[in-house]
């Protein structure tokens, strides 16, 4: 595990700490929620994992975990880049020590933004790629939450803690991709539960098309015409809700699916 830190200044209030995974590139989603995060008033960790970048379409942005890290300390944030393959169980485990050794504290809000993704239907799957999405949509965000869970602490009757989970319902020539966020809402919305007695509440985000590089023209003009706004999803749009979720104004909203996709058709 290799990892990257931008210094930021040590006089001020105490920030809370974010987690946020699946921070790899800087047009992504987990990146737009890390700034806006930052902008808020939080100092931010984040995982990526460069060789999965690397064999999408799309490859590894050089420098990127860099870069975001910068921009995050430039908004007053500490921050903590850490690469981190999360298909590993120990994984979850490594994340939290070195967030909370680098940041000085423990983490209050976490942010699923990870995902494995290559797209493959029901007759084509293969068991090692169907293992794959679960081991890291699934596994891994089972064992963050727990791991989340064994050590949040907060004041008796306050709601402070925070889990937000980002899912998609493609399942039609997606199927490990959407069975296992299917498999992640499910686990995401029992921690509404389960930890409700830590003071945490835990919501899943659905975010819709967002273009972060993966749609080609013809895909892009479908879900456009398919959007009542006539465009698709920014990272910024995402950010903007998970934001609020984080915020204490965002406590009342617990245990839910929530849509956050411009209206589009399903």
């Amino acid at each position: 595990m290799t990892t990257s830190e931008q210094p930021s200044p040590t006089s001020g209030p105490v920030r809370p700490i974010a987690l946020i995974t699946g921070v790899g590139r800087s047009i992504g989603i987990g990146a737009g929620i890390a700034r806006r995060l930052a902008a808020s008033g939080w100092d931010v960790a984040f995982t990526y994992w460069t060789p999965y970048d690397r064999r999408m379409d799309w490859g590894a942005e050089p420098g990127a975990a860099e870069t975001i890290a910068k921009e995050l300390a430039e908004a007053g944030a500490r921050t903590a880049a850490i690469e981190a393959d999360l298909s590993g169980p120990d994984a979850p485990t490594r994340i939290f020590d070195e967030a909370e050794q680098r940041l000085g504290g423990p983490v209050t809000a976490l942010v699923l933004s990870h995902a494995e993704s290559v797209d493959s239907g029901l007759l084509d799957t293969t068991v090692e790629a169907f293992d794959r999405h679960f081991a890291v949509n699934s596994r891994a965000s089972w064992l963050l939450i727990r791991e989340y869970g064994l050590r949040f602490r907060s004041a008796p009757g306050t709601a402070t803690g925070r889990i937000v989970a980002l899912t998609s319902d493609h399942t039609v020539g997606n199927l490990p991709y959407g069975a296992s966020k299917g498999a992640l809402d499910r686990i995401t919305l029992a921690a509404a539960h389960e930890l409700a007695h830590l003071g945490v509440t835990a919501n899943v985000v659905n975010p819709g098309p967002v273009d972060t590089g993966w749609m080609n023209d013809e895909l892009r003009e479908t879900l456009v015409r398919g959007t009542p706004l006539g465009r698709l999803g920014t990272p910024q749009d995402t950010a903007h809700l998970v934001d609020f979720l984080c915020s204490p104004e965002g406590q009342w909203v617990n245990g839910q699916l929530l849509k956050s996709n411009g209206g589009a058709a399903s």
